[in-house]
């Protein structure tokens, strides 16, 4: 009976050690807790934050080139953050170890147009405080205003909706769109479509553009697109993308494609990937409704949807260089062009002409720019 006691009183003495070292521990063996940081929200009113920013202000406006002024302060003048790292449109720029809580960032890092962002994050015995701000980066410049002059007018086919338009080697290749969207091959002078190939019913279609001796032509909300020999307008490859589908165009060895935002897209051809992007802003505002695309001279000449302006637009930095305004171009009692709108520029390299026309528009027009 002693002796069954005495086993009893050791195994609970064991049971009672190994309780005793896991819950010391949080579990058996040798565990090496790292320190941790606790992340604090980055609202103004949040309790226990490390850093304020009193500059700038959320949608501040700048314009291409400025600097950008940033002051921070520590929320608790006896505790000052032991450091600050800065970031700017996604890219650390600097960190500060000391006061004065201040940094400049440089005109060399203003130099897109668009919606950037500020980040500030201060850190604090594992403690840190991020502070996310939005800036607007304008334009640098008022753009200039074109008005027109009609060169030649030519005929043009009054079923076409015209999506996307290009000129090649003395001929017309249009993209249409709705029911029966389509791509032609178009005699400039007669407006004759001398060969058309139509897409499925579920598909409406959207821009084109040459690259080398392939079109490219992509849909509206399917997200899908399509490569065709040029010569046959066989098909030979479908292609993928993550937005709409509004205009296209080459510059050099990228495809530019607009989605009816503010926002150009440069695209490697083979897979169709993003390379990088642009945002479109003028001296006072983002530009949207972004259509039909063509690039003329250095520049991306940009239907704007809905309007009868076009956007002549700085590929580089994504500023609007000037408008053309082509009211009244389509003096036609039988075409409503509040619907019917402006949509498709073409370009013939060589002989330096430019034509536009518009969604089922009897004409198509060569037009000279008057300032």
């Amino acid at each position: 009976m002693k002796n069954d006691c005495m086993k009893y009183l050791l195994s609970m003495f064991i049971l009672l050690l190994v309780t005793w070292i896991i819950s010391c521990s949080g579990r058996s063996g040798n565990v090496n807790v790292a320190p941790k940081v606790t992340e604090i929200s980055t609202t103004d009113k949040t309790d226990g934050r490390l850093i304020k920013m009193t500059a700038p202000d959320e949608n501040s406006e700048f314009k291409l080139g400025d600097p950008i002024k940033v002051v921070l302060e520590p929320e608790n003048k006896n505790q000052p953050p032991d450091s600050i790292v800065i970031s700017f449109d996604g890219k650390t720029v600097t960190s500060l170890k000391s006061a004065p809580w201040e940094y400049s960032v440089p005109s060399s890092l203003t130099i897109h147009t668009g919606r950037k962002s500020l980040k500030a994050i201060g850190y604090r015995d594992g403690k840190a405080t991020t502070i996310t701000r939005f800036l607007i980066i304008n334009s640098d410049i008022i753009p200039k205003r074109y008005n027109y002059k009609v060169i030649h007018t030519y005929p043009h086919d009054r079923g076409a909706f015209t999506q996307g338009l290009f000129y090649d080697n003395g001929v017309l290749y249009e993209g249409t769109g709705q029911e029966g969207s389509s791509l032609r091959e178009v005699e400039l002078v007669t407006g004759k479509v001398v060969r058309q190939l139509n897409l499925s019913s579920n598909l409406f279609g959207e821009g084109i553009t040459l690259f080398g001796d392939r079109i490219y032509q992509v849909t509206w909300k399917t997200k899908v697109g399509f490569v065709y020999e040029k010569s046959t307008f066989k098909q030979i490859n479908k292609i993928y993308f993550q937005t709409e589908g509004w205009g296209l165009t080459t510059i050099k060895d990228q495809i530019a494609m607009s989605d009816g935002t503010n926002v150009l897209y440069f695209l490697e051809p083979e897979m169709f990937t993003v390379v990088s992007r642009i945002e479109v802003y003028d001296n006072e505002k983002k530009v949207d409704q972004l259509n039909e695309l063509e690039y003329i001279k250095g520049e991306i000449w940009a239907n704007i949807w809905m309007t009868d302006l076009i956007a002549r637009i700085d590929p580089v930095s994504g500023k609007v260089l000037a408008y053309i305004d082509l009211k009244g171009i389509l003096n036609d009692p039988q075409t409503d062009t509040s619907v019917n709108v402006l949509n498709g520029i073409a370009f013939d390299k060589e002989g330096n002409r430019i034509f536009v026309t518009g969604k089922n528009w009897p004409k198509l027009f060569e037009i000279q720019l008057i300032e």
